[in-house]
């Protein structure tokens, strides 16, 4: 050891370590065996040379060229990695917004642990790499899980995924390991905990040792059990998995934005997260989030000893499991699973962003341990993003319901995941100037969660001379009026009320099929109407005569007297339909039944306080803000006696339109499976019409569960419960037999 000492303090061994050629003077100096481990080539500049064993034990760990200038500028490099990554995992976590693609934030982080290697003393105070991302928020009780929840590494690269598998098959000294491949969901990770087969708790990953305690919120979503089935139930087990917004649901809400001019939600798994965080319960039942679950943390007594088992055992359960997951030995099957993944996840009803790998042996799974933040026995591959190159022509701007501006991005049409790419949001007019986007550009883009296209950036080199920054308008692009942009939002809006879009979009939400249903009264129709100057607000519709109409193209007397029956007809609406049809913000059409049930006269409605309001079930403080806000502006005031001197319906005895005696007054009705002859829409309907009300989770206060084909957890819960199920023909009798 004295001699290694003084032979790498000697101005021999230091001429030798610039050379890169220390490795085999000091194997032939001491006659050990040399042997490399991790680390880079003592070639390239700037990286750790390769650490050094003699004889298994740890000889010397060959530092970084000693260059001044360039230690300077990587350590400054390392603060600015460190701060960007600092500030997207707070807007990822904490905000639920991203404004990088996972690729680009990876790329990041391993930039920025390819610098820490090298200067080992700055990264034992970088706690960037060890940390888990931290989800916990303000508003929530924390709780501590009883085994921590770890992060997944994941690569983008087959050989990473494949040095991943060759790892363990030399740990284990073995070449015939199983693994479990699944769907990789991009959602929100979740623990649940159940005592004695009962669910009693739910908590978000948080930092990976405790997290928010989300357990209300998560008890509004549908096909969740509350309680474990079969006949092996443990005293204690946490059950993991991912919250997730089914597309279908992330489109209709986009498409409701779209339609209002509000700044459409970015990706599902974006907008699942900021939903299990509400402080309204409604909400987030409104927002139709489900889960699949896939691990296990605590289990008191242990009963499963591999991944394959353990899923086996959830369906067992009644538990909802992430679908597709396949057994395969060895990497090549792995991988070839892997590829096949993604096209078959398509079908999901979930987004992917890719394959999770998980060596299937459980025992070898303790074995091969963890890491601080991640288990060396799984890891996540993740596919690339499907991208494009195509021509920006121009930046629209679309005026929405609320008066927002929104920008659109007018592209070229190109082919990217599967579908055809011509449009794509530009959020708003910050998001163009960081981006530094032009119209004339060529510009990359890709589909985020291969659902929403996204604009990347500017292929800069691609620029032509002629190309000019877009400069955001100052005035409406559709009525000229200033546009402003309040202190706490990021988008400008036009605040002129008669603004000719903003009256259609309000004009298509009222007379909407959810709404007042006016039929005939579509877009084009609207459209004529507000060209004409006919209409300038909703009450305007009801005092439409025959005249103007047939002073309009296209318009004949027997489809202007269809129009003005439709018209006519929406006067004696339900009440919610109106509240509905107004607009407010937040209130749909579940909380407009709400309202109208508490309030059957929406006069008082107009008078209710926040407080009264939150005293109502379902009705939280985001909700009851909107309302009262609303109410308290004197047009909004005006416009309600003016409708009501128009002859329309603002008080009604019962939220059904019906008499008190009906048969489902004041009943709570629970629909679980396929009926035969009703769908869900239908259903809903009629239980309405008959006086109830349909809720989507059994509970004590649930009068009949309905159960039709592959009735889920939902009927073993009201089994437990000892609340009446009824098939379809039951629930058809009582209603015909009162």
């Amino acid at each position: 050891m004295e001699m290694k000492n003084r032979f790498m303090e000697s101005s021999v061994g230091l001429a030798f370590r610039r050379l890169g050629i220390l490795s085999l003077i000091v194997a032939v100096v001491l006659g050990g065996s040399l042997k490399a481990v991790e680390g880079g080539s003592s070639g390239e500049a700037g990286k750790e040379a390769l650490p050094l064993e003699v004889d298994s034990a740890p000889f010397l760990s060959v530092s970084r060229a000693t260059d001044p200038m360039k230690e300077t500028s990587d350590k400054k490099r390392i603060e600015k990695l460190t701060s960007q990554i600092e500030f997207l995992d707070q807007l990822y976590y904490k905000e639920n917004r991203s404004e990088v693609s996972d690729q680009e934030y990876d790329t990041l982080k391993q930039e920025l642990e390819d610098l820490l290697e090298a200067y080992p003393e700055v990264a034992d105070e970088n706690p960037v790499m060890e940390r888990v991302g931290d989800d916990r928020t303000r508003g929530f009780q924390t709780y501590k899980h009883l085994v921590p929840m770890s992060s997944l590494d994941n690569t983008y690269s087959e050989q990473e995924f494949r040095q991943f598998v060759h790892r363990l098959e030399d740990r284990f000294g073995r070449s015939d390991l199983s693994f479990s491949v699944e769907p990789k969901i991009d959602g929100l990770a979740i623990s649940l905990t159940f005592e004695n087969g009962r669910l009693v708790r739910a908590v978000t990953r948080g930092n990976g040792v405790e997290g928010d305690d989300v357990t209300r919120n998560f008890a509004t979503l549908s096909g969740v059990p509350h309680a474990l089935t079969g006949a092996r139930i443990p005293a204690l087990v946490e059950v993991r998995g991912e919250v997730f917004m089914p597309r279908e649901v992330f489109r209709e809400i986009n498409a409701m934005r779209e339609r209002d001019g509000l700044e459409l939600f970015a990706n599902p798994r974006n907008l699942a997260s900021g939903t299990m965080k509400q402080l309204d319960p409604e909400m987030v039942r409104r927002r139709r989030l489900q889960v699949r679950l896939y691990g296990m943390g605590a289990c008191e007594p242990a009963m499963v000893s591999s991944q394959s088992d353990m899923h086996a055992l959830f369906r067992e359960w009644g538990l909802p499991v992430v679908e597709l997951t396949t057994l395969c030995r060895g990497a090549d099957a792995s991988w070839e699973r892997i590829v096949s993944l993604r096209d078959a996840a398509r079908e999901l009803p979930y987004d992917t962003d890719g394959a999770v790998v998980k060596l299937d042996d459980m025992a070898l799974q303790r074995q091969a341990g963890s890491t601080s933040k991640a288990p060396r026995w799984a890891i996540a591959y993740k596919y690339a993003a499907e991208r494009a190159v195509t021509r920006l022509r121009e930046i629209s701007l679309q005026v929405g319901r609320t008066g927002a501006v929104t920008p659109v991005a007018e592209l070229d049409p190109v082919r990217v995941a599967g579908s055809t790419v011509s449009r794509a949001t530009l959020h708003n007019a910050d998001e163009i100037a960081r981006r530094d986007l032009r119209p004339g550009d060529f510009v990359e883009i890709e589909k985020a969660g291969e659902i929403i296209p996204r604009v990347i950036g500017p292929v800069v080199e691609r620029r032509g001379a002629d190309v000019q920054p877009f400069v955001f308008p100052a005035v409406c692009p559709a009525c000229g009026s200033k546009l402003i942009r309040l202190s706490d939002e990021v988008v400008w809006r036009c605040d002129n009320p008669v603004c000719p879009p903003q009256i259609r979009r309000r004009l298509e939400h009222f007379a909407g099929k959810h709404a007042m249903d006016i039929d005939s009264l579509g877009e084009s129709v609207i459209d004529q109407l507000v060209s004409a100057g006919l209409v300038r607000g909703v009450a305007d519709l009801y005092r439409i005569r025959m005249e103007d109409l047939l002073s309009l193209e296209r318009f004949g007397e027997k489809s202007a007297r269809n129009l003005l029956a439709a018209i006519e007809s929406s006067k004696s609406r339900p009440t919610w339909r109106l509240l509905h049809g107004l607009g407010l913000f937040h209130v749909g059409a579940s909380v407009a039944k709400e309202l109208a049930a508490a309030y059957p006269d929406l006069m008082d409605l107009m008078d209710a306080s926040k407080e009264d309001l939150m005293r109502l079930s379902g009705i939280g403080e985001v909700i009851a803000e909107s309302v009262t806000l609303y109410f308290a502006d004197p047009v909004h005031r005006e416009l309600m006696s003016e409708l009501m001197a128009l002859g329309l319906t603002v008080q009604s005895t019962d939220v059904a339109g019906g008499s008190s005696d009906l048969p489902l007054k004041g009943k709570t009705i629970v629909l679980t499976g396929t009926l035969p002859n009703y769908g869900r829409d239908e259903f809903t309907a009629i239980v309405e019409k008959n006086g109830g009300k349909v809720s989507g989770s059994v509970s004590r206060k649930t009068d009949y569960v309905v159960a039709g084909e592959s009735a889920g957890s939902k009927l073993a819960k009201a089994q437990e419960l000892g609340v009446k199920v009824l098939d379809e023909a039951g629930f058809l009798e009582l209603i015909e037999s009162h």
